[in-house]
């Protein structure tokens, strides 16, 4: 009701400007999870890497490598954000909000990378085992890899997922994939203070195995938007918006896609036949409104009233041969 409230009687616009000053709050909150993100991560490795001039680990150190690379997969977001924000022109006519998905790509990549170099360092350390010094410093900068990447973690998945950023989303499980492997260096410690030199690969392939399941998550979150999937609930949250709407007689095609971290909808509606063109106009933009308000990261939505009569009449005749079925 309060919500309700504000709207009632605050100011506020649906034009062109208002939602493009609602993707800049959604890229500048983006803008700060990777600033503060990258920050934490380069304090972890800074942390960790001392502790390797003092252990000689290598496993931490690579470990600590890890963490600086992963702290630079902010790097492509960044640009990705920054170009987000730019306006649309005559030849990127819905923006660049796309350059997310390419940025995913990215961090895609590097969580592959990742998986096989944890894989191939746990295989190499298997054939090889090697003494660790200083093995509590060792845990204990283990323990400050996963909670650093945690941390990251939870803060990209929460606002990617508030903000509708699928590549943030997908670096944030990188994070935490990275946690884990910070995880593999505790455990490989604890084995190695018991005198079990195989402990450290041995849990390094099981992490290994970990990230895999991680990047597959990641690529299927990326493949998704590139493919310009949506959760069929948002179709059906949409159908039930316009349905309830006034002077909407019924809904038809309903299409949306994501344009980086905002959602563009594409919806047929028919109203009354008899009603005049500014009538059947303020029917759609009163669709317009609701969805925008009712439908969660929908930024735009273009709605095409159709006649609904007379009877028997088709006013789409000559463009049945060119149109694509409505999904169902």
């Amino acid at each position: 009701m309060r919500a309700a409230a504000v709207h009632l009687f605050a100011p506020h616009s649906h034009d062109s400007a208002a939602r493009s000053d609602a993707a800049m709050e959604s890229s500048r909150r983006g803008m700060r999870v990777l600033a503060l993100s990258f920050a934490v991560l380069v304090a972890t490795a800074l942390v960790q890497a001392v502790i390797v001039a003092y252990s000689g680990s290598v496993a931490l150190l690579g470990d600590t490598l890890h963490n600086f690379a992963d702290a630079l997969t902010a790097v492509p977001l960044a640009v990705a954000f920054s170009l987000g924000r730019r306006a649309a022109t005559r030849r990127f006519t819905y923006g660049y909000g796309k350059a997310e998905d390419l940025a995913g790509l990215a961090i895609v990549a590097v969580i592959t990378a990742s998986a096989v170099m944890a894989g191939y360092e746990a295989v190499q350390r298997l054939l090889a085992p090697q003494d660790v010094r200083a093995l509590g410093w060792v845990a204990a900068a283990g323990v400050a890899g996963f909670l650093g990447n945690e941390w990251v973690a939870r803060y990209r998945i929460r606002v990617g997922r508030e903000i509708g950023s699928a590549a943030l989303v997908a670096d944030g499980l990188h994070a935490r994939a990275d946690g884990l492997t910070s995880l593999a260096v505790l455990l490989g410690a604890g084995g190695s203070a018991l005198g079990f030199r195989a402990a450290d690969p041995l849990v390094g392939l099981l992490i290994t195995v970990a990230i895999c399941f991680v990047l597959r998550d990641a690529a299927r979150q990326i493949y998704h938007r590139l493919m310009d999937a949506v959760d069929p609930d948002l179709l059906d949250s949409a159908e039930q918006v316009l349905a309830a709407t006034p002077g909407v007689r019924s809904v038809g095609s309903v299409r949306m896609r994501w344009i980086g971290h905002a959602l563009h909808a594409e919806v047929d509606i028919t109203v009354d036949h008899r009603v005049s063109v500014i009538e059947a106009h303020a029917v759609a933009v009163e669709a317009e409104h609701r969805l925008i308000h009712r439908v969660p990261c929908l930024r735009a939505a273009t709605v095409h009233a159709d006649p609904d009569g007379p009877h028997a009449a088709d006013h789409h005749a000559s463009l049945l041969g060119h149109r694509i079925p409505s999904p169902r």
